[in-house]
């Protein structure tokens, strides 16, 4: 196989695996409702959860994750990590990034998705498993002490990020603190609105208890 041939295979197939909008799915399968009239209108798991319930929002969330995980784990164990260009590093990375802009960008959907930090949080499973401890702690941390789900997703991306530099081999150098400094950026422009909603005061904060809104 060709290097431009590897490169699409690998990059399509993170991009189809990213595409599917499981929020919009099991909503209409469970509930018969399309979750982007819902809420915020949003497909990820956290307007899922607060508009149809906890089962079919964690159900979203898991998912969201697997299909970052999963594509980086697998792909760049198959052939097509020997014709792609720089290696199996480059192959994940090239797979990692396609997930995540499916699940933001899904032709499923109208090209109209998630914000992106549930499925980068599986391809940071995938590929740095220390990254992915450090997002979580600062994202739970943030989350237990102000409520703000966007906020967590904020600084937690700011923190695997540095995670990267500290854990990848080659820091800053290394395609894995390159993915990630690409999705940290990624997800703070895709929280613009909440940023802005933050400086204001006028972020909703989340509870585990279904909104009866």
């Amino acid at each position: 196989m060709s290097a431009p041939l590897a490169l699409t295979a690998c990059v399509a197939i993170g991009y189809l695996c990213g595409s599917l909008p499981w929020g919009l799915w099991l909503g209409r399968a469970f509930k018969g409702v399309d979750v982007r009239t819902l809420g915020s209108g949003n497909l990820g798991a956290t307007n899922v959860y607060r508009s149809l319930g906890r089962g079919i929002g964690v159900a979203t969330l898991l998912l969201d994750i697997a299909k970052g995980a999963l594509p980086v784990w697998i792909v760049p164990h198959t052939g097509l990590a020997a014709a792609f260009p720089g290696g199996a590093s480059w192959c994940a990375i090239a797979v990692g990034f396609a997930a995540v802009a499916g699940h933001v960008w899904t032709f499923l959907a109208g090209f109209k998705g998630g914000k992106g930090v549930a499925t980068t949080v599986g391809v940071l499973l995938a590929l740095s498993p220390p990254a992915f401890g450090v997002f979580m702690a600062v994202f739970l941390l943030t989350l237990l002490v102000t409520r703000y789900v966007s906020l967590g997703s904020i600084l937690g991306s700011l923190a695997f990020t540095a995670a990267l530099a500290r854990f990848s081999a080659g820091g800053v150098r290394s395609p894995a603190f390159l993915l990630g400094a690409l999705l940290a950026a990624l997800v703070v422009v895709r929280h613009r609105d909440n940023i802005g909603r933050l400086v204001r005061g006028e972020e909703r904060r989340f509870s585990f208890a279904r909104s009866k809104s």
